[in-house]
């Protein structure tokens, strides 16, 4: 059986559950026949850069462009209009892509972004391809560019995810609530006074992690040198230099800094709090690892549904000022019963299992 795995290589978040699912199949599965393919790997240059730098650019430098482009083309009536324009402009740009589908014919399909789908979806309907397709969603939300009539099985994050899809159209039967893939690290068990030695901590102090993604946005400088005056504090700098140098510099009591890092997991494991960005993987991850977290620095769009789909599950607090967040430390650090509650809320969400489940549909 042959099996494709496609991701699109606009946000790390795609990649790291497309490669989950990858990686669970190849040791799992040995009689199936795996492709990891990025969408964008050979497609036009100029779609490729929109995809990848044009995101970026409009997220970080006009949140305020992304926001509106984000509510239009989930508007109803403008996704006729909208599909016209966007569905050709794909399928020119994505040819290679195509040809390769044609040429493969794989078993399944199984995606983690939005792209493949209009793409496989357009062949099969046209039968040029009779593969099945997998879409897993990568959020807690639903825009509509994840609805496809091709889609055989859609794998979701939630329950608020599914009812999204349900209230636009799709069928109960073709949704799947397992989960979004993530990689198997956050599922170790750790000692965590062990691990704080390793890490040069204290494992007795109220600790909250800060970090915002690869860019390491927003004001960790002032949530840091505002909280460490009650709690241990772990900033990831990512791949901010400016900042992690001046915090190096400033060798505030109580901050322990760090740059681009590949142990979240174990700065997780030793946290009792995370200030982070609700991505839709970071979420996942802190999930799975058991962590509450709190939001900061949301990206218009799909990141504010998701804060809004967490919500609807009693967690995922969003302040609006370093104030506030020094606020919710203070709360949650005085009152052990209800970070407690917190936590527990946060393991009734947890999906340890969801790659299996993805198999398991293959089977």
């Amino acid at each position: 059986m042959k099996i494709l795995i496609v991701y699109a290589s606009a946000g790390a978040g795609h990649r790291i559950a497309a490669e989950a699912v990858y990686d669970y199949l190849k040791s799992h599965r040995p009689e199936l026949e795996l492709e990891l393919v990025d969408v964008l790997g050979n497609a036009n240059p100029l779609f490729r850069a929109i995809y990848k730098k044009g995101y970026a650019g409009l997220v970080y430098h006009a949140s305020w462009a992304w926001q509106f482009l984000f509510w239009l083309t989930g508007l109803p009536c403008l996704r006729k209009l909208s599909s016209w324009v966007i569905t050709p402009a794909n399928h020119i740009s994505c040819r290679s892509f195509m040809r390769h589908l044609v040429n493969q014919n794989p078993d399944y399909i199984i995606t983690t972004h939005f792209l493949p789908p209009d793409l496989a979806g357009y062949l099969k309907k046209k039968n040029k391809i009779s593969s099945k397709i997998i879409t897993i969603i990568t959020d807690y939300g639903v825009h509509p560019f994840w609805i496809n009539q091709g889609t055989d099985t859609y794998i979701v994050a939630s329950s608020f995810t599914k009812a999204r899809l349900v209230e636009a159209g799709v069928s109960e039967s073709k949704i799947k609530e397992a989960g979004i893939p993530f990689n198997v690290k956050f599922l170790q068990a750790f000692d965590r006074q062990q691990l704080s030695q390793k890490l040069g901590l204290d494992a007795e102090k109220f600790t909250v992690l800060l970090m915002t993604g690869s860019f390491g946005l927003g004001p960790l400088e002032k949530i840091a040198e505002t909280v460490s005056a009650q709690a241990q504090v772990l900033v990831v700098c990512a791949n901010n230099r400016k900042l992690y140098q001046r915090l190096k510099k400033k060798n505030i009591s109580n901050v322990k800094v760090f740059g681009f890092i590949d142990n979240a997991q174990e700065l997780m494991a030793v946290s009792d709090l995370v200030i982070t960005k609700p991505g839709g993987s970071t979420i996942t991850e802190l999930i799975n690892i058991g962590l509450v977290p709190v939001f900061i620095n949301a990206i218009p769009g799909q990141e504010m549904v998701n804060i809004e789909a967490l919500k609807s599950f009693g967690i995922g607090m969003a302040p609006k000022d370093v104030t506030e967040v020094n606020e919710i430390v203070t709360l949650l650090k005085n009152n052990p019963h209800l970070l407690e509650s917190l936590q527990e809320k946060v393991r009734q969400l947890q999906k340890p299992e969801v790659c299996r489940e993805i198999s398991d549909v293959i089977r």
